[in-house]
């Protein structure tokens, strides 16, 4: 009787999950407009007044997204006050919806991520999963990994959709 041999497990393919770099905190929004009067000028003196007496604990261990749902025009110092004051309690703060913190994250992470540790391997950028991974970071990920990688493929082991092979 013949034994059933798991190639895939066997071979010297490395799966890399980019899910794994998605945020694990909850997030939390802070709304400038409330804190405007008419949800339309900022005062500074009552911006800051209520800057101080806000209860930041509710933003605690949170990353902390910072926009204006009106068109207000808001002076570059109300973000960095914003940010100053969010700093002691948020796990992160970013002016900007939650698609474009994400996005900005996976720049952060790739740019920054060694993969060194990939050279002549044959890698796979792991699809068919959480579709939160936004397409920039295959993309972004792909062009870092065909510096080292033997090979880039995306999807499963089972059934990966070539992207890129080292010339011989």
């Amino acid at each position: 009787m013949d034994t059933l041999v798991n190639r895939v497990a066997n071979s010297p393919i490395i799966t890399l999950d980019l899910s794994e770099y998605l945020p694990r905190e909850a997030f939390a929004g802070f709304d400038i407009k409330d804190y405007l009067w008419q949800e339309l000028i900022l005062k500074e003196k009552d911006f800051r007044s209520a800057m101080k007496t806000e209860d930041w604990t509710k933003y605690a261990g949170k990353i902390v997204l910072v926009s204006c749902s009106t068109d207000a025009i808001i002076p570059q110092w109300a973000y960095a006050l914003i940010a100053n004051t969010l700093s002691e309690v948020a796990s992160d703060i970013f002016v900007g919806s939650q698609e474009e913190y994400i996005k900005a994250r996976y720049v952060s992470v790739i740019d920054n991520l060694d993969v060194s540790l990939y050279e002549g391997k044959p890698m796979i950028l792991k699809g068919c999963g959480d579709n939160s991974v936004p397409p920039e970071a295959y993309s972004r990920m792909a062009i870092k990994l065909k510096s080292v990688a033997k090979s880039v493929m995306y999807g499963e082991a089972c059934s990966a959709v070539p992207i890129y092979k080292k010339p011989k």
